[in-house]
């Protein structure tokens, strides 16, 4: 079972890796939108380029799915981070040219500092569902997260504001994880009886607003900003939902924290390298981003 959800999550990665590079390509070249601008999306889903750029994603979350059937989520979802290794380089790629220094050197610094903490971490599976207790805990949290950050967003620029729209982007996946983990088992044991549950359509509407606020979030900056948050922010936050929610444990304490700590270290100045990257833009109004 765990060696299923680990393929199929590696799967699920590289096409996660292909529909951002090409999502971003085709982002970018719509004019300049604000924070959580809906007319952004919605001007999107009027361009072929972008809507082809979807197909990997839907095979990807297809695929996400399935491993969420097989493995816990404190173990799917950390390793969707290897997308980035891809993303970047097809980013470059697909523009002509070599990867930034420091974009790689971030996108390193997270995916071993994540990989790291996994190894030590050791996560097992819990509960199929958390309780309701449960799930308003995990609204309430990071729904309050989600408005700081768009908050903040609005008066950013650059690869500053692609952060914070990144990691907003990435609780919104990691809640979207969550709901699509319970959702997937209750599709294997009785696929009709779907049709009427708050699941389906909690999915929708969170997985539409993660989607949108994703696109606002490629527009601003290098791809590695909104990227890295995003593929850092979504599995440390899928990791916490795991713990609390559905009960999963991971392995603390010993010579285990001599590996978790600096692996933690390295996913925080993994994702400073890509949020502070130089890309001639300001950071927060009237302050340069440096």
């Amino acid at each position: 079972m765990t060696i299923a959800a680990v393929l199929l999550a590696l799967a699920s990665a590289s096409c996660f890796a292909l529909g951002a590079a090409l999502q971003q390509r085709a982002v970018r070249r719509e004019p300049p939108h604000g924070t959580a601008d809906l007319r952004l999306f919605l001007r999107m889903l009027r361009r072929k380029r972008w809507l082809l750029a979807k197909l990997p994603d839907f095979t990807g979350t297809a695929l996400q799915a399935l491993a969420l059937r097989f493995g816990p989520l404190t173990l799917v979802q950390p390793l969707l981070i290897s997308g980035m290794f891809l993303a970047i380089p097809l980013e470059a790629a697909l523009d002509h040219r070599r990867p930034h220094p420091r974009d790689v050197t971030a996108v390193a610094s997270c995916v071993f500092g994540l990989g790291a903490f996994l190894a030590a971490a050791q996560p097992r599976a819990g509960v199929s569902e958390p309780s309701l207790m449960g799930w308003l805990g995990v609204a309430l949290i990071g729904g309050s997260l989600i408005g700081v950050c768009l908050v903040l967003a609005h008066r950013a620029r650059g690869a500053l504001r692609g952060t914070l729209l990144g990691i907003a982007t990435g609780l919104l996946y990691a809640g979207t994880a969550s709901v699509l983990k319970t959702f997937a088992e209750r599709v294997f044991s009785d696929p009709l009886s779907t049709l009427t549950d708050w699941h389906l359509y909690a999915l929708a509407v969170i997985g539409v607003a993660a989607v949108a606020l994703n696109q606002n979030a490629f527009q601003n900056g290098p791809l590695a900003a909104p990227l890295t948050a995003i593929t850092l922010v979504d599995p440390v936050s899928s990791v916490l939902i795991g713990v609390t929610a559905f009960h999963e444990t991971l392995s603390f304490g010993g010579l285990r924290l001599l590996v978790e700590v600096p692996a933690v270290l390295a996913m925080i100045f993994g994702i400073w390298l890509a949020s502070t990257r130089p890309s001639g833009r300001e950071g927060f109004e009237g302050a340069p981003n440096t």
